[in-house]
């Protein structure tokens, strides 16, 4: 298995209600064809005092600060001091952190969200996974369906890993970071800690603690 791909090194499961649905991954990708289920079986279990049920299979925390504007669609949880804002769609199979953000026309599907995690303005995220403290900058997006809708791999390190998944967008790992309007294409991983460039156009690994600049300079951060 690629270490560098794994939920231990991408990923801090303290930070998520969704720590237990990747018991069985060894990739974050992995749990992407289950998250529906796995939030059907898991609300009906949430605090009723921290969590109130609004409409089908939707879980929002009360402290959780939700835009009237916000259109909300499970199946979904909404954990405990997130913000919704303006204008956010929520498509549903989507699990929100503690804290996180998703802001002003962000569209979230099939994704899980750890806590303290941002996608705060104009952003598209589907089927991928956002570490904690995770930022997307505005504009930017994940792509996740291949032009030719052929199962989507990771490269890294030379090596492609076949997922068996035709829609994957990206795993972003904790305290990742990504320019305003880049794209992250189908299959992209960033390690924790990594920077991507503003306008950057993202294909397959950027290494943990690198700045990704172009496809030919990823470079380690010196601090």
């Amino acid at each position: 298995m690629n270490n560098a791909l794994s939920v231990s090194s991408l990923l801090d499961l303290s930070h998520t209600v969704a720590a237990s649905l990747f018991d069985d991954a060894n990739f974050p990708w992995e749990v992407l064809p289950k998250i529906s289920e796995f939030i059907l079986t898991l609300g009906p279990t949430l605090d009723e005092n921290i969590f109130e049920k609004r409409g089908e299979n939707i879980w929002v925390a009360r402290s959780a600060k939700i835009a009237p504007t916000a259109s909300l669609n499970g199946p979904l949880i909404i954990d405990e001091d997130a913000e919704i804002r303006h204008c956010a769609f929520i498509r549903g199979s989507a699990i929100i952190g503690k804290g996180a953000v998703i802001g002003n026309s962000t569209e979230v599907k099939n994704a899980v969200i750890f806590d303290k995690a941002q996608v705060p303005h104009y952003n598209y995220v589907g089927d991928s996974v956002l570490g904690f403290m995770a930022h997307m900058g505005a504009g930017a997006v994940t792509s996740n369906l291949k032009s030719d809708k052929s199962n989507v791999t990771v490269l890294c390190n030379g090596e492609r890993v076949v997922t068996g998944l035709k829609k994957f967008g990206a795993v972003l790992g904790n305290r990742a970071d990504v320019g305003c309007n880049s794209v992250l294409c189908p299959g992209s991983v960033l390690g924790e800690g990594c920077r991507v460039y503003p306008l950057s156009l993202v294909r397959g690994h950027v290494p943990e603690n690198h700045i990704y600049k172009n496809k030919s300079e990823i470079v380690e951060i010196h601090e």
